[in-house]
């Protein structure tokens, strides 16, 4: 009996094994350890948050709540703070991503034309991006300062200004500054992005250009633009993904204020949910967005592939 079970054992290790040198086995290998973060990571988190916004569920209550299907989402409609946060995240985002894109595409063309010390010059213009977030986002607190901003004493000195700017202390002034935050972030990843594209075009298109009698306006819309495009719409779309989920360069320099004139869907479901305990809420703002945003993806995903 042992022996036949050992036998067994032996079989199956076997035939594992010739699953697992197989080109079939090892593919599922190597992708298994994605799948598992993507599940546990993304899927499980997006259901749990698709189940909570359907409740009435408390944070100071054990119980799961109860169903309440798309009672969140009607009651938010009826929310002025909410519809203000609507607001406040397209400014925010759309504002946002075409400043990145135009500066970052200016970036990209200065790059492209630098020799000396290139690498240099491009490591550096990725600090924006590299640093975390909350501590850049606390260094430009302090430039934000209103007793004590490096932006006021510069304005002050050039006799631009004749007293200090409360930088966060209005709703414009704080919705143009934490934009500026993000913008300065942004650019890099644009700009190395749309670099990425650029040295894929051939120089030769370039040159035919050229003696064609094209100038460098001419040869950047006929040649550069358009050949960048799939590269730009990927780009802009996962940047405004992004944005319109951003949370720790508002909530570190304003918290949604001054009277909610800054609160974006993250920062609002943060509070919700997290502070007034309105789990159910919280996960219903969260998810506002996702079908639109989905259908944006869609979209682009099926324009790219009728490009190809």
């Amino acid at each position: 009996m042992q022996s036949t079970f050992q036998s067994k054992h032996f079989t199956r290790l076997q035939r594992l094994g010739d699953w697992l040198n197989s080109e079939r086995g090892l593919g599922y290998t190597l992708v298994a350890p994605a799948v598992i973060l993507l599940l546990g990571l993304i899927a499980y988190p997006f259901c749990l948050s698709i189940y909570l916004s359907l409740s009435d569920r408390l944070l100071a209550v054990a119980s799961s709540g109860r169903f309440i299907g798309l009672g969140n989402f009607i009651n938010l409609l009826d929310d002025s703070i909410f519809r203000q946060s609507v607001w406040n995240t397209f400014n925010y985002a759309f504002v946002s991503v075409f400043f990145k894109l135009v500066l970052g595409m200016l970036m990209a063309l200065v790059l492209n034309e630098i020799t000396f010390l290139k690498n240099f010059f491009r490591g550096m213009l990725l600090l924006p991006w590299i640093v975390p977030t909350s501590l850049s986002a606390l260094g430009w607190l302090w430039l934000y300062d209103s007793q004590y901003s490096v932006f006021s004493w510069i304005l002050l000195n050039l006799g631009l200004i004749q007293e200090k700017i409360i930088w966060l202390g209005s709703p414009v002034m704080a919705m143009l500054s934490i934009q500026l935050v993000n913008i300065w972030r942004g650019i890099p990843f644009f700009g190395i992005s749309l670099l990425a594209g650029m040295q894929t075009i051939s120089q030769e298109l370039y040159e035919a250009a050229e003696i064609d009698g094209a100038n460098a306006w001419h040869r950047f819309w006929q040649v550069t633009w358009p050949l960048l495009m799939p590269v730009t719409l990927v780009v802009t779309l996962f940047s405004l993904v992004q944005t319109f989920a951003d949370f720790q360069i508002v909530y570190v320099l304003t918290r949604g204020g001054p009277v909610n004139s800054t609160h974006l869907f993250a920062t609002l479901a943060h509070q919700t949910a997290i502070l007034s305990g309105k789990l159910g809420e919280g996960a219903a703002i969260s998810l506002f967005m996702f079908p639109m945003l989905a259908v944006a993806i869609i979209l682009q995903l099926r324009y790219l592939q009728q490009r190809d």
